[in-house]
């Protein structure tokens, strides 16, 4: 264990701020509840970014941007939205040395903003279906912050679509949470359930909301991404209309869609280690660090540091783009070097001195378990890409035998207390209850109905009402 990271055991909360120090991925900002990225957090963040803008793009999404502050008449046109939204929202009152007439939020979601310009760009049918997505910010009040998980103001991608029947939205409300779940067990190794929100954990405007949930390794649930069918709520408050192939005017159908920076929240805890950062190969901004090693200066600059400088450019271009590293901190010892990637969570070190020059070896050590192994020049390319994929599948089976272990069934609402207590984790249920059941049951054991599968179909008699209920996770949760 780092002598810098406290224990998960001691103190989990405590060991995921120091893994974020150790790491440099993100600072306090002055204003309370809001947080500084700092260049290793942010190129995490621009990775992540990649990999999902990409996944939009080929299911036919194109980017736009949005305005930041949104009238505030804009919020209370929708009454549920603005009745969920309005403790977390900050307004601006003044401008220019004046007092506004109409004060503006500061954009918690675009929901409102989109609808009114779709109002004005959507005419007939064939201006439908409308696909767009912006990477922004956005500012939501938080009393209770917590790096990357919970901050007043974010970074997030919200998807907003409008379609001219409710089965077109509904089926690109569920494509989208599949483009979330797909991207997020292939890229970030996180196992996640995807499923229906409850009613009293829907988005507030939305019909129906989805999301995908993971498990933390403490054994915390995490809602790592939303898909919403909002119907034709936003399209009616809004006055979204299209003139249909017959000629009559209809209201749209609606989506909103996204996963934010909170990702990164997720990576640490469902990766990292009592030494720091862990990261998947597939996320990682560098996923090899070559140090060349040696007290010789003539040596290092004559043949140690041409070598790495030759194998870092091979294994970039092998590997598809600028994703190595080589060290050439030779003032620090090498045990200091080698633990300043390790805490940053660098995948795969490569390490070679005077000695491995002369064998014609270089030192491969795994992030993920420590692993050592001499690797043959010849042998270099084709084995350290598949070290790298090693690591990205041991990663997710971990985290997925992990969520399987601390996953347990409860047939009765004892049953769901009692498991939640003693053991923790995600415990399944059958479940028919109300909103309000679902305040009482998070009164009483802080728990929270995470989601209903949608891979599991079976119902049963409810835990709480013994009515016929689906199959649910409960979870405490962050």
């Amino acid at each position: 264990m780092a002598r810098n990271v406290t224990s998960r055991d001691k103190d989990y909360s405590q060991w995921y701020l120091d893994v974020i120090k150790a790491a440099e991925l993100a600072d306090y900002a002055p204003v309370r509840g809001c947080m500084v990225i700092r260049p290793t957090g942010y190129s995490i963040w621009e990775s992540v970014q990649r990999h999902f803008d990409d996944a939009f793009k080929r299911t036919g999404h194109v980017n736009a941007y949005f305005p930041l502050l949104i009238p505030n008449s804009f919020l209370e046109k929708e009454a549920e939205h603005v009745e969920g939204f309005a403790p977390e929202c900050a307004m601006v009152t003044h401008a220019g040395g004046e007092k506004l007439e109409e004060p503006f939020a500061i954009r918690p979601t675009s929901e409102t903003v989109i609808g009114h310009m779709y109002s004005k760009w959507i005419q007939s049918w064939r201006d439908l279906p409308v696909l767009i997505n912006q990477w922004c910010n956005v500012m939501r009040w938080e009393k209770r912050p917590r790096l990357f998980l919970r901050t007043s103001e974010f970074l997030w991608q919200e998807g907003h679509t409008a379609h001219a029947t409710s089965q077109e939205a509904v089926e690109e409300t569920l494509r989208m949470l599949d483009v979330y779940r797909q991207v997020m067990e292939d890229v970030l190794a996180l196992p996640v359930v995807a499923g229906e929100k409850t009613p009293g954990e829907r988005f507030p405007g939305a019909v129906d909301t989805y999301t995908c949930e993971a498990m933390m390794s403490d054994t915390k649930a995490l809602q790592a991404g939303t898909s919403h069918f909002l119907g034709q709520n936003f399209a009616r408050a809004f006055d979204i209309r299209f003139q249909n192939k017959a000629g009559d005017l209809e209201e749209c159908w609606t989506t909103s869609w996204g996963v934010s920076t909170r990702l990164i929240g997720a990576i640490i805890m469902t990766h990292s280690d009592d030494d720091g950062l862990v990261l998947p190969p597939r996320v990682a901004p560098t996923k090899v660090v070559l140090l060349p090693i040696g007290t010789d200066e003539r040596l290092l600059d004559d043949q140690l540091l041409p070598r790495a400088r030759e194998f870092s450019a091979r294994l970039d271009e092998a590997l598809g783009g600028l994703c190595t590293a080589v060290d050439t901190r030779f003032h620090m010892r090498p045990g200091d070097r080698f633990f300043y990637h390790l805490q940053k969570g660098v995948p795969l070190r490569l390490e070679f001195g005077e000695k491995d020059m002369k064998a014609g070896t270089v030192r491969a050590v795994r992030r993920d378990s420590g692993e050592k192994l001499d690797v043959a020049h010849d042998a270099l390319i084709p084995t350290v890409a598949k070290i790298l994929e090693d690591i990205q599948s041991s990663l997710y089976k971990k985290a997925k035998v992990f969520r399987e272990k601390n996953t347990s069934f409860a047939a009765s609402y004892d049953e769901l207390k009692s498991a939640l207590e003693e053991k923790g984790g995600f415990v399944e249920a059958y479940f028919a209850g109300s909103s309000e059941d679902e305040r009482r049951i998070k009164e009483e054991t802080g728990a929270t109905p995470r989601c209903i599968p949608l891979a599991d179909k079976s119902t049963g008699k409810c835990i709480f009402t013994g009515r016929e209920g689906r199959r649910t996770i409960f979870a405490k949760a962050y």
